[in-house]
């Protein structure tokens, strides 16, 4: 069966099939082969797989995120984070790194975030001298943290695959979120500096203070919604709704900037974007049934023990392969196949499961920023109206500066585990 299951795969991809439509047509060709399993177990398993309460949290992130993009959230927050580091060369890139690492910790998609802030940011450095192709790659590298600082829906994911506390996870991503984005941030300073860019990036500097008093009510979002989550008032599912009532009170009563003739486009791109998820999430829910079924996690098990006799050098090859696989499978298909597999391997060692869902979810983050299949590289590009081949050059700086954070949050379990046992206890 996972013979068969593995070259359909393969011819499927191959065909350009999309990869929820590959996995499901994968899993019906090896449930053919074997012969012992009824076809019904198709739809039974679809179904298990998205008839879950935490999942209910990645609708209303999405529905979130929409809601902040156009109710005058991103704009506010980008004048705080000017204000913030704008007076330095360079500081309006740094303004995109900041204003990300902000707007992802409300609403939970790098995408989302992607749209929300590159629309203003990226003509911004363009009227500042910036390059357009470098501007695109600041936005969409900058966007990777969506995925880090929690809520992040690839971390609900992650959680639901392996049975691993959401909480726990969400805090587990702030020390790995704020270091991508200081590294990034250094790698822009530096670039700058060498190219001669971003001089007059403080002219339209706003002030400090009204700049924060603008941004408060933003600024109040994520204390509500993470905040109450680690104090234990509601969970990761309750505050993705209390997350879409705080947007739709700040976007329409506070900042004015949400009418209601907005919403039926907001929720048809809400609904979009669910869908294309929640396929995946069915598809990948019955494709890793029929694995562990066959018992490859454990074959795939003993096979890495008799091959790699150290933690270190198993999570050196774990990120080999995911960056590999991260260039040409979706973020949350990857996440949702490779965890129930790898993870298991992973306790083996002795690694906490944890910090591998932040290996896992950062690597994989990377495949969002690389061709043939980033979805951050094509919705910046849309943005800056540029071909995908210009922006190529620049982005090399950005992918090798969040590698390095990678490997430095892959051997310092710390940077991930000591906010989860501060916040959260052991």
């Amino acid at each position: 069966m996972n013979v068969a299951i593995a070259v359909s795969l393969l011819i499927f991809f191959l065909l350009g099939v999309p990869i929820a439509i590959a996995m499901g047509l994968a899993s019906a060709v090896g449930i053919t082969v074997q012969g012992q399993l009824p076809l019904l177990l198709i739809a039974q398993r679809m179904f298990t797989g998205l008839d879950s309460f935490p999942l209910m949290a990645i609708p209303l992130f999405i529905l979130a995120g929409n809601l902040m993009a156009i109710g005058g959230i991103s704009r506010r927050l980008i004048d705080l984070a000017k204000a913030l580091v704008g007076g330095v060369q360079g500081g309006l890139a740094c303004t995109c790194v900041l204003t990300c690492m902000m707007f992802a910790s409300v609403s939970g998609s790098s995408v989302a975030t992607t749209f929300a802030i590159g629309a203003i940011l990226i003509p911004a450095m363009a009227r500042h001298g910036y390059p357009v192709p470098m501007a695109a790659s600041i936005q969409a590298s900058s966007a990777e943290l969506g995925v880090l600082i929690p809520p992040s829906i690839p971390l609900i994911l992650y959680g639901v695959a392996t049975d691993t506390s959401i909480g726990r996870l969400f805090a587990a991503g702030i020390g790995p979120g704020i270091l991508v984005a200081s590294v990034l941030m250094a790698t822009v300073l530096i670039l700058c500096r060498v190219k001669g860019l971003g001089k007059e990036d403080g002219r339209d500097r706003p002030p400090l203070g009204r700049a924060f008093l603008a941004a408060l009510p933003a600024l109040t979002l994520p204390v509500i919604i993470v905040g109450g989550i680690y104090v234990g008032i509601f969970t990761p599912t309750e505050a993705s709704a209390v997350a879409v009532a705080a947007a739709f009170v700040v976007g329409m009563g506070m900042y004015r900037e949400l009418p209601l003739s907005a919403l039926p486009g907001v929720f048809r791109r809400t609904v979009i974007s669910t869908s294309a998820i929640m396929l995946i999430i069915a598809a990948a829910s019955l494709f890793s049934f029929l694995i562990a079924r066959s018992g490859l996690p454990g074959e795939i098990t003993g096979w890495f023990q008799s091959v790699i006799d150290s933690p270190i050098a198993f999570l050196l090859a774990v990120n080999l392969i995911l960056l590999a696989i991260g260039m040409f499978v979706e973020t949350s298909a990857a996440i949702l196949v490779l965890a129930p597999l790898l993870t298991p391997i992973a306790l083996a060692y002795g690694i906490d499961p944890v910090h591998f869902g932040l290996i896992m979810v950062t690597n994989l983050a990377l495949g969002m920023i690389t061709p043939p299949l980033g979805v951050n590289l094509f919705a910046a590009c849309s943005i800056a109206k540029i071909p995908v081949e210009r922006i190529i050059p620049q982005l090399a700086w950005f992918f090798l500066a969040v590698f390095g954070a990678l490997m430095v949050i892959t051997y310092v379990p710390a940077i991930s585990l000591w906010p989860a046992e501060l916040i959260m206890g052991g």
